[in-house]
């Protein structure tokens, strides 16, 4: 019996019924497949030279030529933009615990006006070293010398014969009415060495160690300054100990967060910065990357550019007599080198941080120029300078003068929402400090150390766990309160003394109970802290300090004796025979000093 036909079959029932459907479903499926690749496949690295050391290198990989300002292995876009978008973290942008400091200035009732203890036949000067916060520390720790010796301080004479080669005068950084006027009742202050007795005196020049304590300016200083009545201190950097007693550091904390303020030319233009930042975004990151030629030679590091960085860098290098060779790989395992801009993207990234944040770059001639800082564009679309955001006649009053573009970008390293820093240099110090004091505003340093290994390794892991890594190696290293003791690091860095807690006056143990039981969680989570006893002279002020009330001899002093400490200051300079802290050298050379200055 014949099969009856279907309505509509046309006798196409060998044929498929629709087949426009198949290129379609086959589109769909390939479509399908690709999302899922994306979203299953954790977020690669690039084969940027900062990951070299971790990992094999295509040898085809391009460098970037000299014009560019160094050998730099350029990033793949598409791979480095393949890190996951996830929500903003929280507390990206400060602490929720800040609002429980302040920063806490006032001298005691004992600390007396200086019109009661100047003595009218003493007279301060001294010449500073460096780039501008190293000789802003200079000016700080004059300011306190003159105190110590009961003498009027001369307004400091700035370096410009150094390396950063300035010839602005302090009037033309800061402002010099304001910082005589708002100190007259810690420290005499004047503009000029005027005449004693009627005649214009010659100053005595001589030099203090390093770190020299109170003591060491009265035994040393205050001989020829009675004899003299006018004393120039030469190289003035680094020549007053850390720990001073409570009053003189509260004083140091009034010099340098009230008392030198830029020229209002300079703040007028840094709050135009600012301002402009603002205008893009609610929140901004000041980024100092500190990734100059002259920096990565002098910290002796390899980047992955192969000979040709090597070149480079060794040219350089080769300026400063004073540096030992040293083993690059050793330096990057150690945390003694400078993040590349890659590794700063990530550390950002994995800390929480999504790609619309906007970043203001403070930072001179960047190793490779562009290329060099595409892998953190690529992270980051939204990056700025000063250069960027306004134009060449506003920056013509700065752009000559290396000291007042370095100011520019202090004052908007001071005014973001968050600041990261990628060296530990003076700027890092000074700011870090600075922000403790105004409120503990989010301060980032890498742990650099740390994070080369997890940066080594980033391939055998998923980038939540990457991610995870990152932040539990970041702890301690936010800028959140208390995470360094008391007296641990610079004073400028952790100015631990002015810096109040806001508490009710229940049981001081229960405080301290709580301070230790932080430490020790830091403790548990890598960071290592020194042990310092703790002294309760000034728990009444809702702080713990481990600053004595009578300052001793510090490290940098001893083995000198007690004869040497006693002799009054030599007609000729004093060679300095002490070594920075900072560094494992001495900085004989001014322009390596220069260099690490800021």
């Amino acid at each position: 019996m014949a099969q009856p036909r279907r309505r509509g079959g046309g006798g196409g029932h060998n044929k498929c019924p629709r087949p426009a459907l198949l290129p379609a479903a086959a589109l769909l499926l390939f479509l399908l497949a690709a999302v899922a690749l994306l979203y299953v496949s954790p977020p690669p690295l690039t084969d940027h030279p900062a990951l070299a050391s971790s990992r094999r290198r295509s040898p085809h990989a391009p460098l970037l030529n000299s014009s560019g300002g160094g050998s730099t292995v350029v990033s793949e876009h598409s791979e480095i933009s393949r890190v996951p978008i996830s929500k903003e973290a929280d507390g990206l942008w400060g602490s929720k615990f800040a609002s429980r400091f302040y920063g806490c200035s006032n001298s005691s009732s004992r600390f007396l006006g200086s019109s009661v203890i100047t003595q009218p036949d003493r007279y301060l000067m001294i010449v500073t070293s460096g780039g501008l916060n190293q000789q802003r520390t200079g000016i700080i720790d004059a300011v306190v010398a003159a105190r110590i010796l009961n003498a009027t301080l001369v307004v400091p004479k700035l370096d410009q014969t150094s390396f950063w080669k300035d010839a602005s005068n302090f009037s033309e950084i800061f402002d010099v009415d304001w910082f005589i006027s708002n100190l007259s009742k810690d420290v005499k202050i004047v503009k000029e060495l005027p005449e004693i007795g009627g005649k214009l005196r010659t100053p005595h020049r001589m030099r203090v160690p390093r770190k020299c304590t109170q003591r060491c300016y009265v035994n040393r200083v205050l001989p020829a300054l009675l004899k003299k009545h006018v004393v120039r201190l030469t190289k003035f950097d680094y020549r007053l100990a850390n720990r001073l007693d409570t009053d003189l550091q509260k004083l140091r904390c009034r010099v340098n967060y009230h008392g030198l303020r830029f020229t209002g030319l300079i703040e007028e233009m840094g709050e135009k910065l600012i301002q402009r930042m603002r205008e893009r975004s609610k929140h901004f990151i000041a980024l100092h990357l500190r990734f100059e030629p002259d920096m990565l030679a002098f910290s002796g590091c390899y980047y992955g550019g192969g000979e040709k960085e090597r070149k480079e860098l060794g040219a350089i290098r080769k300026r400063w007599k004073t540096l030992h060779a040293i083993n690059p790989e050793k330096g990057r395992r150690q945390g003694r080198c400078p993040l590349t801009p890659e590794e700063v993207g990530l550390m950002l990234r994995a800390l929480g941080y999504r790609n619309d944040v906007h970043i203001y770059v403070a930072s001179g001639e960047i190793y490779g120029g562009a290329r060099t800082l595409a892998p953190l564009k690529a992270f980051f679309p939204n990056l700025h300078t000063k250069e960027t955001i306004s134009s060449k006649e506003e920056l013509a009053p700065f752009s000559k003068y290396s000291s007042r573009m370095a100011a520019l970008d202090f004052i908007v390293c001071d005014g973001s929402d968050a600041f990261v820093t990628n060296n530990n240099g003076n700027m890092a110090k000074i700011l870090a400090g600075r922000r403790r004091y105004f409120g503990h505003k989010r301060t980032i340093r890498p742990n650099a150390k740390r994070l080369y290994s997890l940066i080594s390794n980033r391939r055998n892991m998923s980038w939540d766990s990457f991610s995870s890594r990152v932040r539990m190696v970041q702890k301690g290293f936010m800028g959140e309160p208390k995470e360094l003791r008391p007296g641990r690091g610079e004073f400028h860095e952790n100015p631990s003394t002015c810096i109040c807690e806001k508490t009710v006056s229940k049981t001081v143990a229960k405080s301290n109970s709580q301070f230790e039981q932080v430490l020790s969680n830091d403790t548990e989570r890598g960071i290592a802290i020194q042990t310092e006893q703790v002294s309760s002279n000034d728990t009444e002020m809702g702080i713990a300090t481990s600053e004595p009330t009578v300052p001793d001899h510090t490290d940098e002093e001893a083995g000198e004796s007690e004869a040497d400490e006693d002799a009054p200051g030599e007609k000729e300079e004093i060679i300095d025979p002490e070594a920075d802290d900072d560094v494992q050298f001495r900085l004989e050379d001014p322009e390596l000093e220069g260099i690490l200055s800021d």
